[in-house]
């Protein structure tokens, strides 16, 4: 076990209502310590607690296991869905409600092939002796292309039974701005899967009645703030331009006509520049690319200065990338941890504890533990 003392590393945010580099009265110091529970697993994408000690994680090659978060022990689970597993493709994330039960639905998002090409799934099951039972496709996205990159997918739930999800962009552009596809969007149902009728786009002519926002790149980050009630989106940019943003129905977020980011060939902005009228601005973002793999908005359990703070996992930039956001939910200040681990920080979790877990693209998982006061 590593024991680590953070040091304050402030990094002045770029965009609107931030603070400046010299202004720490966002930030505190915080003790940790950080451990191994297992390695060697294949890519484990999403992760979620079925119980204080029952860790549930998916790999992309699309084997869906149980670990022990007690005895570090790992456990195959049977009846897993067959996916398409190339390129950004495969089993992503796996999620719960918070009023989870045993034996409740667990929901999935995943990439199946159809005719060729590949799709996000929006899928359930019930786990039982070892076993994924009772599958249901609860939306079986229309985001087909012909690449094989941007299928999103994260899973949060707000608490009055809906279920939002994320799909990228599926590396087509056009798709940000056309409401026809779920590609580029938020997507928000019933537990059950049914539209609920005050989703903003039912009964628009030419728009997907799952829709809840659109104009997203890339989104693998998604939480809900169940006090506040906003919900929390992070999104990959090209060349930097990476954003986080509070998501609100029927909103337009830009991508691909306004971007932060640029072109991959060159010195060129994307799009048409930074702001136009009727789309909207991040709450902040980042240039160069952290390249962001998820999210995790945190409850304060074990960590009460970090109550409310937003983490996403850098695969780019490799650390834990912690934002800290004020009472009228702007972000105002940014800490950068865990870059000497030198981790592709994939997926995370907080336990019932309050600890919070993460994966690496290495294939470990890690834990951070608040240091007891006395020892090393």
């Amino acid at each position: 076990m590593m024991a680590v003392r953070l040091m304050i590393l402030l990094v002045m945010l770029t965009g609107p209502a931030f603070v400046h580099a010299d202004d720490k009265r966002n930030i505190t110091e915080t003790d940790f310590t950080y451990e191994k529970l297992a390695d060697g697993l294949g890519i484990p994408w999403g992760m979620t607690f079925l119980s204080a000690t029952e860790l549930m994680l998916t790999e992309r090659a699309g084997n869906i296991k149980l670990l022990d978060t007690a005895t570090g022990s790992v456990t195959s689970l049977k009846g897993a869905p067959a996916v398409l597993a190339e390129g950004q493709g495969g089993m992503l994330d796996v999620a719960v409600p918070a009023d989870y039960k045993a034996g409740e639905w667990i929901y999935f998002t995943f990439v199946r092939e159809q005719d060729g090409d590949g799709v996000t799934v929006l899928a359930r099951a019930r786990l039982a002796a070892g076993s994924l039972r009772h599958w249901q496709d609860l939306l079986v996205t229309k985001s087909a292309s012909g690449t094989d990159y941007h299928f999103g997918s994260r899973i949060a739930f707000d608490d009055k039974g809906h279920v939002f999800f994320t799909v990228g962009d599926r590396g087509v552009r056009a798709n940000g701005q056309d409401l026809s596809n779920h590609a580029a969007t938020v997507m928000r149902v019933g537990r059950d899967g049914r539209v609920p009728k005050d989703n903003p786009f039912v009964g628009q002519s030419g728009a997907l009645a799952e829709i809840w926002s659109y104009g997203h790149r890339n989104p693998q980050g998604i939480a809900y703030d169940r006090s506040q009630k906003w919900l929390w989106l992070i999104e990959h940019g090209p060349r930097g331009g990476d954003e986080i943003n509070r998501v609100e129905p029927g909103l337009n977020y830009g991508w691909p006509v306004i971007s932060y980011g640029k072109e991959y060939w060159g010195p060129v902005a994307v799009g048409e520049g930074t702001h136009k009228k009727g789309m909207q601005q991040p709450l902040k973002q980042y240039t160069p690319s952290i390249a962001p793999g998820s999210l995790l908005l945190y409850s304060g359990k074990a960590f009460p200065a970090w109550k409310g703070n937003l983490f996403a996992g850098a695969l780019k930039l490799r650390h834990l990338n912690r934002v800290i956001i004020d009472a009228t939910g702007n972000a105002v200040a940014e800490q950068r941890l865990l870059g000497d681990l030198n981790e592709r920080i994939r997926a995370l979790a907080e336990s019932p504890q309050g600890w919070i877990y993460f994966s690496t693209d290495s294939g470990k998982i890690y834990r951070i533990k608040p240091v007891v006061s006395g020892a090393e």
